[in-house]
């Protein structure tokens, strides 16, 4: 996989592409069908703080039928973005994460469920707690290991 950055003049440091893994609050998750017709979908997601990240889905659909056909996926989460239009381009940040999904189960889906609370409804979390049983059965939990991820960015310019 390792492909090299073409512009290396807009490389994020490691540390800057994790803080905007981070701080993100959803990506765009890219697979392929059995029929080898590219899928984009946002989902929101949250980093483990090692190399996996985890998102939720429902027990079917198109997702879930590529997940299963092909886990190999990536992932690109946009941040802070101004368009430059004196310069005909646009100030951005992004990351492109490549990995393989794989469906987690027991313990770590419920640590998945937890992690994703905890960042999109943490003044929640009692309620997550009680809730949590009903919510197990109907949802499906995916880590995506990070094999590779790269940043990119480019910074603003004043006229």
């Amino acid at each position: 996989m390792n492909r090299s950055m073409r512009r290396k003049d807009r490389q994020m440091d490691q540390e800057a592409a994790i803080a905007l893994l981070i701080r993100g609050e959803y990506g765009v998750l890219s697979s392929v069908d059995e029929e080898s017709q590219p899928y984009g979908v946002p989902v929101n997601y949250v980093f483990d703080g090692n190399d996996s990240i985890y998102f939720h889905c429902a027990r079917e659909g198109h997702k879930l039928d590529n997940l299963r056909t092909h886990p190999k996926v990536s992932f690109t989460i946009v941040g802070n973005h101004q368009i430059m239009d004196w310069k005909f381009s646009t100030a951005y940040e992004s990351v492109i994460l490549f990995g393989t999904a794989e469906e987690v189960e027991g313990d770590e889906k419920y640590q998945g469920l937890k992690m994703l609370a905890q960042k999109f409804s943490p003044n929640y979390m009692a309620e997550f707690e009680k809730d949590i049983e009903k919510a197990m059965i109907p949802t499906v939990v995916f880590r995506i290991k990070i094999l590779q991820i790269t940043g990119k960015e480019r910074k603003y310019e004043n006229p």
